[in-house]
C-alpha cells in the first residue's frame, strides 16, 4: 500500500549567481492564505527573506479580484523597498475566471467547477472601473492578470471574458503599462483579442504569464516582440511541447516567475511554492540555454528591465 509523500516547504536553495525578478507571484494577503505544509505555515516575512537570500531582488505580486486589490497594493507599500527583502511591486486586474461572474454567468465549464456569486461581484463595468481607478498608484507596475481561460469559463462567459480582456489591454496601452496575460486552453482566443485591440503595435509590453502555449503561440510572441514568462511547469517531465516552445523563442523574449503558491518546480512539485524556489527554474533555464547561470541571469535581468525599466535592479 503506497503512502503519500509528506508535503513540506522546500529547503532554501543555494544562492543564485546574480539577481533575478519573480515576474509573477501571489503573496498571501493574510495568514489564512499561507499553505500549511509539514505542520508549518511559513510566515510571509520568512518567505521574502529566503527569496532575498537566494537572489530575488524584485517580485510582482498579483491581485485578481476586487477584494484583493487594496491588500495587494498595501503589501507593495509595506515591503516596497525594505532592506533585506526583495522590492515588491503590484499588478491588478480581474482574473479571467472572475469576469464572467461580474456578468452574472454561472455556467459550468470543462473543469466542472461550480461558481457562486459573492457580494463583490458587481456589474462588469463597475468592476473594470475599480481596476482603472487604482492603476495610478506608484506601486503598480503592470495590469494583470487578464486574458481568457476556457478550462474554467463556459461558452456563455466568453463574451464577458473577451470584453474584460480588451478593456484591460486598453488600460495598459493608455498608461504604457505592461499587461500580464493568463491564457489557459485559449491560445487562439487570446490572440484574436490581442490583434483586435492593436497589441501588435507596441503600445505596451505584452507578457504571457506562465506561458503554456506551443511553438505556434511562440511564433506570435517572437514576431510581435512580446514576452513569455516561464514558471515551474517548464520543469515538469510531461511538458515536452512547452520546452519545445521555450527553445523556439529568442532568449530576449523570456522572463521567469513562480506563480506561487502554485506550480512548484521539480524537485519540489506538489509542495507549496514561494518566490525563493525560483532558483530551481532559473537553473533549469540556464541548462536549456546551455549557458552559465551567471549569463542566464544577466539575460533575464536585461529582459526584465526591457519590460519594467530599472524598478527592480537599480
Amino acid at each position: 500500500m503506497s503512502r503519500k509523500k509528506p508535503r513540506n516547504w522546500p529547503e532554501p536553495p543555494a544562492a543564485l549567481a546574480g539577481p533575478v525578478l519573480d515576474n509573477h507571484t501571489h503573496l498571501p494577503i493574510g495568514e489564512w492564505e499561507i499553505p500549511k505544509a509539514g505542520g508549518v505555515k511559513l510566515p510571509l516575512e520568512e518567505q521574502l527573506h529566503r527569496a532575498y537570500q537566494v537572489g530575488v531582488r524584485g517580485l510582482i505580486t498579483v491581485g485578481c479580484e476586487i477584494t484583493d486589490f487594496d491588500p495587494t497594493i498595501e503589501l507593495a507599500h509595506k515591503f516596497g523597498d525594505s532592506a533585506g527583502f526583495p522590492r515588491v511591486r503590484a499588478a491588478i486586474a480581474l482574473h479571467p475566471n472572475e469576469a464572467p461572474l461580474h456578468a452574472g454567468v454561472l455556467d459550468v465549464a470543462a473543469d466542472g467547477w461550480e461558481h457562486e456569486l459573492k457580494d463583490h461581484h458587481v456589474p462588469l463595468d463597475e468592476a473594470l472601473a475599480a481596476v482603472e481607478s487604482r492603476l495610478d498608484d506608484p506601486s503598480i507596475v503592470a495590469v494583470g492578470e487578464t486574458g481568457i481561460d476556457l478550462f474554467r469559463t463556459a461558452d456563455a462567459g466568453l463574451i464577458a471574458a473577451k470584453e474584460s480582456f480588451a478593456a484591460h489591454l486598453r488600460m495598459g496601452f493608455e498608461r504604457s503599462l505592461p499587461v500580464q496575460i493568463h491564457d489557459r486552453d485559449a491560445h487562439q482566443e487570446c490572440l484574436d483579442v490581442l490583434y483586435d485591440t492593436g497589441a501588435d503595435k507596441g503600445n505596451a509590453p505584452i507578457v504571457f504569464h506562465c506561458f503554456s502555449g506551443g511553438t505556434h503561440l511562440a511564433r506570435h510572441v517572437e514576431k510581435n516582440g512580446w514576452y513569455a514568462s516561464f514558471g515551474g511547469s517548464l520543469t515538469f517531465a510531461a511538458n515536452d511541447d512547452l520546452r519545445e516552445a521555450f527553445k523556439s523563442l529568442s532568449p530576449d523574449r523570456i522572463l521567469v516567475e513562480t506563480d506561487a503558491p502554485y506550480l512548484t518546480p521539480v524537485p519540489y512539485r506538489g509542495h507549496p511554492n514561494a518566490s525563493y524556489v525560483i532558483a530551481h527554474t532559473v537553473r533549469f533555464i540556464a541548462q536549456m540555454w546551455e549557458r552559465s547561470e551567471e549569463d542566464a541571469l544577466e539575460q533575464l535581468q536585461k529582459n526584465s528591465e526591457a519590460v519594467y525599466g530599472n524598478v527592480f535592479f537599480a
